[in-house]
């Protein structure tokens, strides 16, 4: 592992060249034009048509230890677009929204680890939400834990690109333990994923036994944050038992989508089982 000494002095070129971005020549002639025209190196090498915003943005998440992902990668969907372009007006919005939860959740009280992502309807954007908030805690460095509790339609394997044979149906179904369900990441080494697993018959049983809870006291030692994805609230009432199982939720609605009747329904539900209504998200895509 290098140190941060060694981060320090790695310069640009050197990041590029040990990522096969560039080669040494290419190094040389970039050096070169930025010593005539007295511009950055980026600059410089963009100019040259040798590197693009992109690459740039790549050097400096290496630089700052940000995780980050090429856009030729396959490991994640597109969706996920935080992990892509984590510089981008939707990141920058990403991150604003991971600060209002760290001041109003996740920073008041050492118990405070577990927040549900809940909607009226399907199409709202829960997972896609809960997919790309759990990403931007992680490039904060916040240890976090994804947990696909949508055991009716569940998205998350999809969106990271993950196996889905075993997962939270399993756990709870006591056919596989913690550490067979769990998948880290190695490209984003602060973020790991439950997924659904196989699709029981019984989602509602299952969420409600103990064994569900247990997981949710077990992540919220091993974690700094737990986010979970949810069903459709208006179709079904798990999203009722997960979110008042870790006390908290973030309402996702959809522009001309989400019925405002649906929304406040779906608010006064929580409220009445004791959850934190502790934000809401407004999904104009």
């Amino acid at each position: 592992m290098q140190s941060t000494t060694e981060k320090r002095q790695q310069t640009i070129g050197d990041i590029l060249m040990a990522a096969g971005k560039l080669t040494a020549s290419q190094v040389a002639q970039i050096v070169e034009y930025q010593k005539i025209h007295s511009v950055s190196f980026g600059a410089a090498a963009k100019a040259l048509q040798l590197a693009t915003d992109e690459d740039i943005d790549f050097v400096l998440a290496k630089q700052y230890d940000y995780n980050f992902v090429s856009s030729r990668s396959s490991v994640v969907s597109a969706e996920v677009v935080v992990a892509f372009k984590p510089f981008s007006p939707f990141g920058e919005n990403m991150r604003a929204l991971r600060s209002q939860l760290m001041l109003r959740w996740f920073n008041q009280d050492g118990m405070r680890k577990v927040l549900a992502i809940v909607s009226p309807s399907k199409g709202d954007g829960r997972s896609f939400m809960a997919a790309n908030l759990a990403v931007v805690f992680a490039q904060q460095g916040q240890k976090t834990l994804l947990i696909d509790a949508n055991l009716r339609s569940p998205r998350q394997a999809d969106l990271f690109r993950l196996p889905n044979k075993l997962g939270l149906a399993n756990l709870l179904a006591e056919r596989a333990d913690f550490e067979q369900v769990i998948h880290r990441n190695t490209l984003m080494p602060s973020l790991d994923v439950i997924t659904s697993g196989n699709l029981p018959p019984n989602p509602q049983e299952l969420l409600g036994r103990p064994q569900f809870g247990q997981l949710l006291q077990k992540a919220s030692q091993d974690y700094d944050v737990v986010l979970i994805d949810t069903p459709a609230a208006t179709d079904y009432s798990d999203a009722d038992i997960i979110a008042a199982r870790g006390n908290a939720a973030l309402l996702v609605a959809r522009k001309d989508m989400t019925s405002l009747t649906n929304i406040k329904q779906l608010i006064e539900r929580l409220k009445f089982s004791g959850v934190a209504v502790v934000g809401s998200v407004f999904n104009d895509g």
